[in-house]
């Protein structure tokens, strides 16, 4: 039979608190879950949509920033202790910079907070 399977190549990280940003589909769940967040939001506090964005940007900059910038090192005993002094940004394909992963990772609060409006605009456009 022919290759019906995806061939994914090895990671190259070892570090196994951030290998797992490097698989397919994590940029789809991560906005899947952004999106999730605002329609739970919108629907358990009723606010308006600008204001759940609103809600959705705020959590995601404190989820984030603890996360991404201020816990440093990781949960796994196997390291020894190289990545004590690191945050999760900081580890992230080996410190490269300028990397696909942190690009995209760059680019959605970016768009959570500049394009809000846009989004308004098209909801309200929708609405009519």
């Amino acid at each position: 039979m022919a290759n019906l399977y995806v061939r994914a190549a090895p990671t190259t990280d070892l570090n196994r608190n951030t290998e797992w940003f490097t698989y397919p589909g994590v940029w789809t769940i991560y906005i899947f879950i952004l999106l999730f967040s605002w329609l739970v939001v919108l629907s358990v506090f009723g606010s308006s949509s600008g204001m759940a964005w609103t809600i959705v940007n705020l959590a995601h900059f404190l989820v984030t920033y603890h996360c991404f910038h201020w816990k440093k090192g990781t949960p796994f005993a196997e390291d020894q202790g190289i990545y004590n002094r690191l945050t999760w940004w900081e580890q992230m394909d080996n410190g490269k910079q300028l990397t696909p992963n942190r690009k995209f990772l760059t680019v959605v609060p970016v768009v959570l907070s500049d394009n809000i409006t846009l989004l308004l605009q098209i909801v309200l456009v929708l609405k009519r």
